[in-house]
């Protein structure tokens, strides 16, 4: 019984990362950025953004909130500002100009012909400005608990555990669902988003008002 509300705690982290994180979608766009790339490539590329993107989000998750307070932000305005952000990210998924955006790093990405591992996929396609203020919204709402903050990098391994099965697995994922698949996940989940932005900005306006 007293495991249970830890279990909840996880479950809630984990969808919040997994929405804003879009394994699906990324790896559709991962597929673009290597277009001459071999599997044993793409998986090599897909291990290493994994890995940096999850450090990412763990420093950043732990230290994130010293660093506002160094700076003289507070945490009700990080989620006002977060909600905002969350919010914005989710209409671009559902209008599709996230992708449009994806588009133009993927033609750059390829242009170039450098390793695309850190830039753009790691950073900013999986820890993006979302899942960083995520995690730090997670934290806080872990309210000094270690178990907590155990239970959130738990839900953030899984997550980016998902997204380098779906990384590793982007052919053929892209063949599954066409276009018209990747689409619909990407709208659905963008609406979640959308719920999950409000939340955050609703929650951060009332902290604000009680500490005024």
């Amino acid at each position: 019984m007293q495991s249970s509300p830890l279990v909840g705690f996880y479950v809630y982290a984990l969808i919040a990362q997994l929405v804003i994180i879009d394994p699906i979608g990324t790896a559709v766009l991962f597929l673009g950025l290597t277009p001459r790339s071999t599997p044993a490539e793409r998986g090599s590329q897909a291990r290493r953004a994994s890995v940096i993107a999850f450090l990412v989000l763990v420093v950043f998750g732990l230290a994130g909130e010293a660093l506002l307070r160094a700076l003289g932000i507070s945490l009700p305005a990080l989620k006002v500002a977060g909600g905002i952000l969350l919010f914005l990210s989710s209409a671009d998924m559902v209008t599709a100009k996230g992708a449009l955006r994806g588009a133009g790093e993927r033609e750059a990405a390829v242009a170039s012909g450098e390793d695309i591992s850190v830039f753009p996929l790691a950073i900013p396609l999986i820890a993006g400005p979302g899942a960083m203020t995520t995690m730090v919204v997670l934290h806080s709402q872990a309210a000094g608990s270690w178990a907590r903050v155990a239970m959130i990098q738990a839900a953030l391994a899984t997550s980016i555990g998902l997204t380098f099965v779906a990384l590793s697995l982007a052919r053929p994922l892209a063949k599954l669902l066409g276009a018209t698949g990747a689409n619909v996940i990407g709208r659905v989940l963008g609406v979640l988003v959308a719920a999950l932005a409000a939340q955050i900005a609703i929650e951060g306006l009332r902290q604000m008002l009680h500490l005024g």
